[in-house]
């Protein structure tokens, strides 16, 4: 093709030159025109695959599903709780008073009626030798008033109303005696504090001896550490579900890789108010044997109450399930319709309930609906 308008350099006219088109356009054409009717064809198969599967399906899609499944379901009550001694006592004088003698320290142990403590005995013991004194008196006196009044008769013979009344307040006198005696004997020696069982020293409220102290101010707790017990709360909502002998599954925190089992050996009568406001009941099991003391006191930890256990039943999860007037009802699908089908449940834990008519295994539940 030529230019004949255009002028080129030294007034000549330019000549014009043809530009073939790049070679891969023309492949493209060639190729296109060539494989075009095969192309669309199979376009159009997968566009009518892809609306007859949405055609197929219809509805459903928009569920989401789970299918009616055989299993084992185990109902439980969890709580958590502490590691406590089942034999534990906190030991109290019972009188103010010196310290002046402590015989442990935190930590140790000590058999059954080991002196661990006394306070300052000096007062206690002269205040029983003055009463003793008072009594020897008294009992002269006594023994002479007698020996005055008849002097050598009979009693019935001698004893005259008024004798008889002065004889009767020195018996009565003699006797208040005694008693001074033996109150100030029983106050001497509880001044020494002696442990009732044998374990470890776990605190010792006042450890040294020269403080004046009250029955409140030096406690000292024992604990045996081979019988360890795991004492959780249980809420009133579930306490009635909680029964002695029930198998227990605990996991320490100390121990979060290991389970301890055991059976619910005590269950609180009376309530307790917990931190939160609400009421819960004390619920004890006995851990394993303490060997090596691997538990020790005020461990916490989480307890698992098995309330019932059910094997091969048939299970779907809880969100399948909606109630009308009461009684349960689910949704099924069957070949791609919705169908409500109403059912009897057993046993329910929270995630899963057992389904006991209505429904068989491999049928397919509606959960809930898809976004």
């Amino acid at each position: 093709m030529v230019d004949t308008q255009g002028l080129g350099p030294c007034g000549r006219k330019a000549v014009g030159v043809q530009v073939p088109p790049p070679a891969q356009n023309n492949h493209m054409k060639q190729f296109w025109q060539k494989y075009k009717k095969f192309i669309l064809v199979v376009f159009g198969v997968i566009l009518v695959v892809t609306m007859g599967l949405k055609i197929f399906r219809g509805k459903p899609e928009k569920y989401s599903l789970a299918k009616v499944r055989r299993g084992d379901l185990t109902q439980t009550v969890s709580a958590s709780g502490k590691t406590k001694s089942q034999n534990q006592v906190d030991l109290k004088f019972q009188t103010s008073g010196l310290l002046t003698w402590v015989g442990v320290k935190e930590g140790d142990w000590v058999k059954k009626w080991q002196v661990i403590a006394q306070l300052d005995r000096r007062e206690l013991q002269k205040t029983l030798d003055k009463y003793l004194r008072d009594y020897s008196k008294q009992r002269n006196d006594f023994e002479e008033m007698w020996r005055i009044t008849y002097k050598g008769a009979k009693p019935e013979q001698a004893l005259t109303d008024t004798a008889r009344r002065i004889l009767e307040k020195n018996q009565w006198d003699l006797e208040k005696a005694v008693l001074d005696v033996e109150l100030k004997d029983i106050a001497l020696k509880l001044a020494t504090l002696i442990t009732p069982i044998e374990g470890i020293v776990t605190q010792i409220d006042t450890p040294i001896a020269g403080v004046n102290i009250t029955p409140a101010t030096a406690v000292f707790t024992i604990a045996d550490p081979n019988l360890v017990i795991f004492v959780v709360n249980v809420d009133e909502a579930d306490i009635s579900k909680v029964r002695l002998g029930q198998k227990a599954i605990i996991i320490l925190d100390a121990y979060s890789d290991e389970e301890f089992t055991g059976e619910i050996t005590k269950i609180n009568f009376e309530a307790i108010t917990t931190r939160g406001g609400g009421t819960a009941f004390p619920v004890e099991v006995v851990l394993p044997v303490n060997v090596d003391q691997r538990f020790k006191i005020g461990m916490n930890g989480d307890m698992e109450i098995v309330i019932e256990e059910k094997e091969n039943v048939l299970i779907i999860p809880n969100e399948a399930i909606y109630y009308r007037k009461g009684a349960p009802y689910v949704k099924v699908l069957e070949n791609g319709k919705v169908k409500e089908v109403e059912v009897k449940i057993g046993l329910e834990t929270e995630t899963e309930t057992e389904v006991l008519e209505g429904l068989k295994e491999g049928q397919e539940v509606i959960t809930g609906e898809k976004r």
